[in-house]
């Protein structure tokens, strides 16, 4: 394999995407790669800050801080973690990436879709993901897999703003069909599993 492959996992809160990406790089491991699994907000130590200023319900932000802490969180994910390892050859599994911001930042709070590709353009220095695994679920199953009393920020918005973001992860599934491929999140997680293993094995 020349060079590393980048896979992102994007969904609604509650669609099962940080158990898959597990799942998928413990199958990538067993097949013989190096994988390195890691997530946003929080893939570094500066990130683990920013996660926290983030997610904590105690927290009012704007609209536009919230999206500027998610791209310095990005920013800087990118340059310790993601691009050293894809150098290296190695397969990244991210939870979340650019498309979140899109997705949440854009489609949900309302900023402008053209500040938001500027920012990401930013943040991810060229980095963009060869393949991004959609779980899309409705946003009203997803709240139920969710502990109401341990909701961080992001999750105790309205359901109004969780549907406007799922509409946001279908659109960029439109418009970028070669690079994302959309699953049905409310398949048992061992189906779901399987199709993801075969879709990644038989790309490389």
């Amino acid at each position: 394999m020349n060079g590393g492959r980048f896979i992102s996992f994007e969904g609604v809160e509650g669609c099962g995407k940080s158990t898959q990406a597990r799942l998928l790089a413990e199958a990538l491991e067993q097949a013989g790669h190096a994988v390195v699994r890691t997530c946003e907000p929080g893939g570094t130590a500066l990130g683990r800050s920013i996660r926290g200023l983030l997610l904590d319900p105690a927290n009012e932000m704007a609209d536009r801080v919230e999206a500027l802490l998610y791209a310095a969180d990005r920013a800087q994910h990118v340059e310790e973690v993601i691009r050293p390892a894809l150098d290296a050859g190695k397969f990244v599994i991210c939870d979340r990436f650019a498309d979140s911001t899109i997705a949440y930042q854009g489609y949900g709070l309302g900023l402008k879709l053209g500040l938001i590709d500027q920012l990401n353009a930013i943040a991810t220095a060229g980095r963009s993901p060869n393949l991004t695994l959609l779980l899309d679920l409705d946003p009203v199953v997803g709240q139920q897999r969710k502990r109401a009393d341990r909701a961080d920020r992001i999750e105790q918005r309205v359901l109004d703003f969780h549907h406007r973001v799922r509409d946001g992860f279908l659109a960029i599934a439109a418009s970028a069909p070669q690079r994302v491929t959309v699953l049905d999140g409310t398949r048992n997680a061992h189906d779901l599993q399987q199709a993801i293993v075969s879709l990644v094995t038989s790309r490389w």
